[in-house]
């Protein structure tokens, strides 16, 4: 059987999918080596799964660092510029290291160093990408975290569209000097963008999310296969809260659930007080999912704050949702067929809001503009509203029946299969 390694870099929403197609790997007979973040080796060693570390680590208790990678116009930008590429070099080394061996190497839209490890080696690599933004498609415009409202722009077609996005992306090419100084050095082209067309394999493309979130363009890569979300449901916050949740959700209605998944929590701010006084102000019981955050002060009995839980149980228990729009919460949100409110804090999640709303499953509300009654008047709105909430149910079944993992590693096997080292 084959040596899969699986790249990743970024939050839980960002490794999640890789543990699912490696232990869908594992199952099928497969090694599959996560090569990630240090801070991930317990996770992904606790599921039999092998690890290596690639470099920089991700340092979830550092909420300074945080708050800046999660600013709305600046945010992508640090990731890349100050998190990423000052590290570039070790990260292409520990890869590089942990691709000894392998028959195949898989990477996330965050690993620079994977192609340029594929195109230097010849090993054979496929490329993924986990939220329909990363496309930057001039049939689909997207939300992107620095201007959102470019969106707005689809009437101008795909034409102007596409030479709006052309234009921004001349922007960022100075963003990527690092990569293609490396790749210059190891005789590689360097006049593919690594951020955008140059980061997508010719072997394969694996879109991790659902057909009925994201629709397939035509200028999407040709070698693009989506194979729906790849759900990981293990929870490594720990389940200290699982007997007090079971008794608080089997003692009333169902509640509003808050969640900021695992980046977006940390830069919180008075989002959960704001939630609670919105959920005594409607009559409704509510969950706050609050990671290692405070919990608001005097909270009544109507509303339990917990650290962590397993997302789908509790969203299938929810009357609504509401999230930061990180992709992993957006499909989970997804499957269980409820409502959602997206509140977007930066990256991708302006996108996917857009697409939640676009949709009629849910709607979005300006982080910048939260405030108890502004968060008071989405929610009612949703809760009268038993269109949204059908429409909502009515996509959940498509999503249940889709098994992004299994696809995805058909795919890779197909790959491999039809690639040979040189």
């Amino acid at each position: 059987m084959a040596r899969f390694v699986l790249t990743t870099f970024g939050s839980y929403g960002d490794v999640f999918p890789y543990l699912a197609i490696g232990e869908r790997l594992l199952q099928r007979g497969h090694t599959a080596v996560i090569a990630a973040p240090e801070s991930y080796r317990r996770d992904v060693e606790d599921l039999g799964l092998e690890f290596a570390a690639v470099r920089p680590d991700v340092a979830f208790d550092d909420t300074e660092t945080f708050l800046r990678l999660m600013d709305p116009r600046r945010g992508t930008e640090r990731v890349v510029r100050e998190l990423l590429l000052p590290s570039l070099r070790d990260a292409h080394a520990d890869l590089q290291t942990a691709c000894d061996g392998a028959d195949l190497l898989v990477s996330h839209v965050l690993t620079y160093a994977a192609p340029i490890i594929g195109e230097s080696t010849g090993l054979p690599w496929v490329s993924t990408v986990l939220s329909p933004m990363v496309f930057c498609s001039p049939s689909d415009p997207p939300a992107l975290p620095p201007i959102p409202w470019f969106a707005r722009l689809r009437p101008l077609g795909p034409g102007v569209i596409g030479f709006l996005l052309r234009r921004m992306m001349k922007f960022s090419w100075s963003w990527s000097e690092p990569i293609r100084a490396l790749r210059t050095e190891l005789g590689l082209n360097a006049d593919a963008d690594p951020m955008w067309e140059g980061q997508h394999s010719p072997h394969g493309v694996l879109a991790l999310f659902s057909e009925t979130f994201a629709a397939r363009q035509p200028d999407w890569p040709a070698a693009t296969t989506t194979c729906g979300f790849p759900f990981h449901d293990r929870d490594f916050g720990g389940d200290g809260d699982a007997e007090e949740l079971a008794a608080f959700l089997a003692d009333g209605p169902a509640p509003l659930v808050f969640s900021l998944g695992s980046s977006s929590v940390q830069a919180a701010g008075d989002f959960y007080a704001s939630a609670a006084r919105a959920a005594v102000q409607l009559g409704q019981r509510a969950v706050l999912v609050l990671g290692d955050r405070p919990a608001p002060p005097e909270l009544p009995d109507t509303v339990l704050a917990i650290r962590s839980t397993p997302l789908q149980p509790l969203f299938d228990a929810a009357s609504i949702v509401i999230h930061a729009g990180g992709i992993g919460s957006t499909g989970q949100a997804l499957r269980a067929g409820r409502s959602q409110l997206v509140i977007p804090f930066a990256h991708d999640q302006f996108d996917n809001a857009l697409r939640v709303e676009r949709r009629g499953i849910g709607l979005r509300l300006d982080r910048r503009r939260l405030t108890t009654p502004r968060l008071s008047a989405r929610l009612a709105q949703l809760l009268g509203d038993h269109g949204i909430e059908a429409k909502a149910r009515a996509m959940a079944p498509a999503i249940r029946t889709e098994d992004g993992a299994g696809t995805a590693c058909l795919v890779i096997e197909q790959v491999l299969a039809g690639t040979t080292r040189h």
